[in-house]
């Protein structure tokens, strides 16, 4: 009689186009398919942080999943003082949320889903943040590389913007964008 497979043994698609999400996946031994996921990111009105990451995280795992495989999906946001930082829309945009991080302690959330076609589980990993003071010199450098465009709260602590971090509470890899930790728990 064949064997099951093992929870383990299905194949796993990443549900994002994130390539610190794949690296961090990669860094652990886990292979996967990558299949990014296109969905409204849209808060719901009256949703708190920590429900919106873990529904866009769930919903993002499901639009993942093909049959015979198990899928990941992940969301990160920041949160300073109750205000939910995204993406940044523009220099502009990213300008203003890196003056607001300037000097101040913010939240990073991300939500991890894992969906196996049948049911999902999700949780959401929070890893507290300071940043030292900014001068805008330092802000408008960092925004003409291009860099923070593409991240949550206009930075990524993995790249130039390290050096503004005083000290983090939590999980390195949750603010990177994957708390790698839990999705390798859940995985399991």
């Amino acid at each position: 009689m064949p064997s099951r497979p093992t929870r383990a043994s299905i194949p796993l698609v990443l549900a994002s186009a994130s390539p610190r999400r794949a690296e961090l996946l990669a860094g652990e031994g886990i292979e996967f398919d990558r299949c990014p996921a296109d969905i409204d990111e849209s808060m719901l009105l009256g949703e708190r942080p920590d429900e919106y990451v873990r529904r866009l995280a769930e919903t993002k795992a499901r639009a993942g999943w093909r049959p015979g495989t198990r899928s990941l999906g992940a969301d990160t946001i920041v949160v300073l003082g109750g205000e939910v930082l995204g993406k940044p829309r523009d220099e502009a945009d990213a300008r203003r949320m890196l003056r607001s991080l300037s000097g101040q302690s913010h939240s990073v959330l991300t939500g991890v889903a894992v969906f196996d076609g049948e049911a999902a589980e999700s949780t959401c990993e929070e890893t507290r943040v300071w940043f030292r003071t900014l001068s805008d010199r330092e802000i408008n450098d960092y925004v003409a590389s291009d860099e923070p465009m593409d991240k949550a709260g206009a930075y990524g602590i993995q790249g130039e913007a390290g050096r503004f971090v005083e000290r983090i509470d939590g999980s390195y890899a949750n603010v990177v964008g994957l708390p790698v930790e839990v999705a390798v728990a859940m995985l399991r």
